[in-house]
């Protein structure tokens, strides 16, 4: 079966890509890893930023990147090492279609844009012909201060990336896969997180973003009920990436690796099986499944 699939990964990079099932999760995997060192040196919130040390730090309002990835001179704390993870990670992106060809097409975007989004649907469209599938893995994350004293620039930026940025793509895909003949099999999955199951301390704003996440794929789930397309949201326990290391300066922890022992498995998870899990949602065989938030969390939210 050809598919058509869109993953927005973390905030920027979309790919779009025509595959054959099943997809291999450790292309999917890819994916999610670039994104997360693309997002690295934007993944703190205007506001009560985290330190190394995980102490709450203020700093200058965030700026918008330009399509170039570069950063305004008024942006702070983006160290010399983040900014070659950025370029890195482009790099890696841009690669893909060297290694698929015609197979994989690039599209460097911005979730909060509406617009973007449409442009990002288009062009997967007008290049294959159609879309079977959008996933929306973009996130940021941010913590320190418990919820009373979060500030909303802090706030209104994980909803504005995690939440708004979800429905900014369902917005422009979903007419796309609704576009496909009868009996459809079209398909929008978003990546939530093992945070949007359960309440966790410090981490209040992103937390309940992602707890919006799930309940937003949910009610698309019941929008697109008798459609053919389906809708779920995928939570990831602790994962290997900067997303967790950023976790772990929430705490104060000395490394990640201390979050091992919160999940029943025992082990810090590898993007891959996210990414498995996600493919498989993406496939011809996951059409019974809608409407659900499936932990891949080895155990954390049992």
């Amino acid at each position: 079966m050809g598919v058509t699939w869109m993953a927005w990964t973390r905030q920027r990079a979309l790919v779009a890509a025509k595959a054959s099932w099943p997809v291999k999760p450790e292309e999917s995997a890819r994916a999610i890893r670039n994104s997360q060192n693309i997002n690295k040196c934007i993944k703190r919130a205007p506001k009560a930023a985290v330190s190394a040390r995980g102490e709450p730090q203020a700093t200058s309002a965030r700026k918008r990147w330009t399509s170039e990835l570069r950063l305004s001179a008024s942006t702070e704390r983006v160290s010399a090492r983040d900014l070659t993870s950025v370029a890195a990670a482009r790099a890696s992106l841009e690669a893909l279609p060297t290694r698929h060809g015609d197979a994989v097409r690039t599209f460097v975007g911005d979730v909060r844009n509406p617009s973007d989004m449409q442009r990002a649907v288009d062009e997967a469209v007008g290049h294959f012909g159609g879309l079977h599938a959008a996933v929306a893995s973009a996130g940021v994350i941010s913590g320190g201060p418990p919820l009373w004293e979060t500030e909303d620039p802090q706030w209104d930026v994980l909803f504005d990336v995690n939440v708004n940025g979800v429905r900014h793509l369902a917005a422009a895909a979903v007419p796309a896969l609704l576009d496909a003949p009868v009996p459809r099999h079209g398909r929008v999955v978003a990546v939530a997180s093992a945070a949007g199951l359960l309440g966790l301390r410090r981490l209040s704003a992103y937390s309940a973003s992602k707890h919006a996440v799930i309940g937003l794929m949910r009610s698309l789930a019941a929008d697109l009920a008798g459609t053919g397309v389906t809708a779920n949201a995928v939570c990831p326990g602790s994962t290997r990436g900067p997303m967790l290391d950023a976790s772990a300066a929430v705490y104060g922890l000395s490394s990640p690796e201390e979050f091992a022992s919160q999940q029943l498995v025992e082990r810090l998870l590898e993007p891959a099986e996210a990414a498995a899990l996600i493919a498989w949602l993406c496939g011809p065989g996951s059409g019974a499944v809608t409407g659900a938030a499936l932990p891949v969390d080895g155990g954390m939210t049992t």
